[in-house]
């Protein structure tokens, strides 16, 4: 058995040796190259980045506030700027087909130069239809045809007027239209007149009327004909002259985009659409600012020919590196806006809008991934744009078919880039095992540590960590004796000596509250004081629940005895984790034993109170006492455990050690000193396992001792292997110097009853015996006892039954 002395005080807190921290202040820090010891995790992300193959996109794990965003981006941005600006993207109209629209991918920088070249083109355009349209060559052009059809339609008439003149029918004008009327010389016969007439006169008349009135008919359908032709030839006149007016403007935007045949292919097809609608925009010269008005209604405007810069990499020089906050499908993959016209909704080509994907094409998009699971179907739309290398722009109203609008369907822009998810490691696993094209599209994960090892190296790279946060965040310099109390915090936030937290937010946090103390108290610089200042000052903020916990012991409504001995009973530790704070109070356990058939109850399952591990552990302790002492005898035993005054849930197996202790006192019935608190789970041979929160456990007894005040009996047994582990405050640390408080940690069960009980546990000699008066002794005694009265029992038993057979 080993030794049962208290801990040295020494090992209760691993202080920061001040020596390793070779500088005055921060400010004589440079920044750290890298994040303190997470070179897997960076190593894993410079991989992913430098990967150019399909589906090696990343996904960051980590818990939060743990540096992964800042570390990212870093790295992001290196690379990027050694990568080359990405191309600028347009939006056109396709003159073909308006619901349609092309994409134009230009060189970096040149996007903007085509809008805005367009835009002078459409100022232009303006200009130059109501010069062409209103010149005198025009005018006089167009007159010329008007005249030339007005005079083959007068010849016409006058012709077949003539002709039937010659044979006495006059061909005349009236308001109602053209008519033939019977003439004598020079005047038309009037009713009386042409009835005095023979009827052999009379029927020539008709005949002669009714053959020309057949020619005019036949004529007045060829006049729509001739106006057509010569609605045709005006319009090619206004097509020349249009091509006139507009041909050097288009020439002159070719000439400097000749290395971009895309851009020529639409000036071309914009100088064709100018030409066939030169009639439409003659009506509408001044409609050019208007891109709302591109296409509603069938309407033409010179907005048609407008350029639609979807992305502009402008003066970059470097690849993107886009970090999008709000992951909604819209932002991710881009939308197309509408304008309300004549009671309907109407879209075109310059309502699109870029997503992040479009941002980041060419670069690196960085996700939060419980946003992007969060929002609708934006994880289903980055999947796709990352299966198919393209972004297709639709909403989700066009996805789902909800839409009542012509739909707009934009040309899917080819997709090049790589994306970064950042979560925690839950959802990393979970869509690895429930997503089959997660592992297809995010091929490398890179998980940050949670924490990081304590040694020379990094507590040295820790303080030039610090030293940057206190940059990056405007502080106060810190002294080095701030530093290394800052280094003992970061352990204990990690729960262990030999470690630190990689929670830098954490970190940072404190880092603002010690710099606005030592600010309120007229310090340049942040010394130790200050950071104790904050700490203490956060645990007061946090501390209501803990103080509230704390009068209810100290007033005697939870029932916790700092002193004393009593059988069956001990004092257990209880976590309570409110997120923002961490503490510990004690709990009093009770254990009962009577003659039974080897069952041990645990009141909080039986009660659906105990949780499935806390289960686990009183069924692990029933197996250390069947096995222990029932090897060759029946376990006559029924026991019941309970956490007393509890009222919620309890999980957990740290206090299967102090469970099994409270019913080895029942057996022996040997009291246990409620001086001493326990904590620790164990396993079926007895052997004791570390557990969690132990600082929080042995400050949260020594609190309610320090306020009955300190008796030097006092302290807290743990489990030897949760020695590392222990950063305690400075004043637990102080009590146990000066012999007011111990903590003890123990390996096994026997040394832990031991300690509780004063008794010796008793270790069994060659032949298997142990010593009488020990607790193993005085437990197997009073099993012995059960058994028998229960054979003993069930002898007597069977007699009263045989007798009853032989009456």
């Amino acid at each position: 058995m080993s030794n049962l002395s208290p801990l040295d005080p020494q090992s209760l807190l691993r202080r920061c040796d001040v020596a390793l921290l070779d500088f005055e202040t921060t400010a004589e820090l440079s920044d750290a190259a890298d994040i303190v010891g997470q070179s897997r995790a960076l190593d894993a992300v410079r991989f992913g980045i430098d990967i150019k193959q399909p589906g090696f996109n990343l996904f960051v794990l980590g818990e939060p506030g743990s540096g992964r965003h800042a570390a990212v981006r870093r790295l992001l941005e290196e690379k990027a700027a050694s990568e080359p600006a990405p191309s600028d993207w347009c939006y056109v109209n396709n003159f073909a087909d308006p619901n349609k629209p092309r994409l134009l991918r230009l060189p970096p920088g040149r996007g903007g130069r085509f809008r805005h070249d367009m835009q002078q083109f459409v100022a232009e355009l303006g200009k130059a239809i109501g010069a062409a349209f209103e010149s005198e060559e025009y005018r006089v052009r167009i007159e010329a045809i008007q005249d030339e059809f007005k005079q083959r339609e007068e010849n016409a008439l006058r012709t077949l007027g003539q002709e039937s003149g010659e044979k006495g029918v006059a061909l005349l004008r009236t308001p109602h239209g053209f008519v033939f009327a019977p003439v004598k010389g020079e005047e038309t016969m009037g009713p009386e007149e042409f009835e005095k007439l023979s009827d052999e006169e009379k029927a020539r008349i008709g005949k002669l009327i009714e053959e020309y009135g057949e020619r005019l008919h036949k004529l007045m359908h060829q006049f729509p004909q001739w106006r057509r032709e010569m609605q045709g030839r005006i319009k090619e006149a206004s097509r020349e002259t249009m091509g006139l007016a507009v041909g050097h403007i288009i020439e002159e935007l070719k000439e400097r985009y000749t290395d971009l045949l895309n851009v020529l292919a639409f000036l071309d097809e914009a100088m064709r659409d100018v030409i066939e609608s030169s009639e439409e925009l003659r009506e509408q010269p001044k409609s050019d600012g208007d891109m709302s008005g591109v296409l509603v209604s069938g309407s033409i405007s010179l907005a048609r020919y407008q350029v639609n810069l979807l992305v502009d990499t402008g003066t970059a020089k470097a690849a993107p590196v886009v970090f999008e906050d709000n992951p909604i499908y819209p932002n991710l993959v881009g939308r197309v806006d509408s304008v309300a016209h004549m009671g309907t909704l109407v879209t075109n080509f310059t309502m699109i809008k870029p997503g992040a994907l479009q941002h980041a094409n060419g670069g690196y998009l960085v996700l939060d991934a419980a946003k992007v699971l969060s929002q609708p179907y934006a994880w289903e739309g980055l999947k796709r744009a990352l299966r198919s290398a393209q972004v297709r722009i639709e909403s989700l109203g066009q996805v789902f078919g909800f839409t009542s609008m012509l739909p707009l369907e934009p040309e899917p822009m080819p997709l090049n880039l790589k994306v970064v998810l950042v979560g925690e490691r839950i959802l990393y696993y979970l869509l690895k095992e429930y997503d089959p094209e997660f592992e297809e599209l995010f091929k490398v994960g890179a998980d940050f540590e949670s924490d990081v090892a304590r040694n020379e190296p990094n507590t040295r790279s820790y303080a030039r960590f610090l030293g940057g946060l206190a940059r990056h965040y405007g502080l106060r310099p810190f002294d080095r004796l701030a530093v290394a109390r800052l280094i003992e915090h970061s352990a204990r936030l990690a729960g262990d000596a030999e470690k630190l937290s990689a929670s830098s937010r954490s970190l940072a946090d404190l880092m603002q509250e010690a710099s606005h103390h030592a600010g309120q108290a007229g310090r340049d610089l942040v010394t130790r004081e200050d950071v104790e200042a904050a700490l203490q000052a956060r645990r007061h903020r946090a501390s209501r629940l803990h103080e509230a916990i704390q009068e209810q012991i100290l007033r005697g409504s939870l029932l916790i005895d700092s002193g004393g001995g009593q059988v069956g009973q001990v004092n257990g530790l209880a976590v309570i984790d409110l997120g923002d704070a961490l503490f510990a109070h004690p709990v009093r356990i009770t254990a009962t034993a009577r003659i039974g058939e080897g069952d041990v109850i645990d009141i909080e399952r039986e009660s659906e109170l105990g949780g499935a591990i806390h289960s686990k552990g009183v069924m692990i302790l029933s197996s250390f006492l069947a096995a222990r002492y029932a090897r060759s005898l029946p376990l006559s035993l029924s026991a019941s455990l309970v956490f007393e005054q509890s009222y919620g849930p309890v999980e957990g197996d740290s206090a299967s050690l102090a469970e099994l202790c409270a019913l080895l006192s029942a057996l022996a019935a040997v009291p246990i000193r409620q001086s001493l608190a326990i904590t620790g789970s164990v396993n079926q041979y007895g052997r004791v396992q570390p557990i969690g929160g132990v600082n929080e456990k042995i400050e949260g007894f020594f609190d309610i001792c320090q306020a009955r005040g300190l008796t030097g009996e006092q302290g807290v047994i743990i489990p030897q292997s949760n020695v590392k582990h222990l950063m305690l405050r400075e004043d637990v640390v102080a009590a146990c110097a000066a012999g007011k408080f111990a903590v003890h940690a123990v390996e096994e069960v026997d040394q832990a009853i031991a300690l509780l009980t004063g008794v010796p546990a008793g270790e069994p000699d060659a032949q298997g015996l142990v010593p009488e008066g020990t607790i193993n002794y005085l437990v197997a005694t009073q099993l012995a006892e059960l058994t028998a009265l229960r054979q003993a029992f069930a002898a007597a038993g069977q007699k009263r039954g045989g007798r009853k057979d032989k009456a």
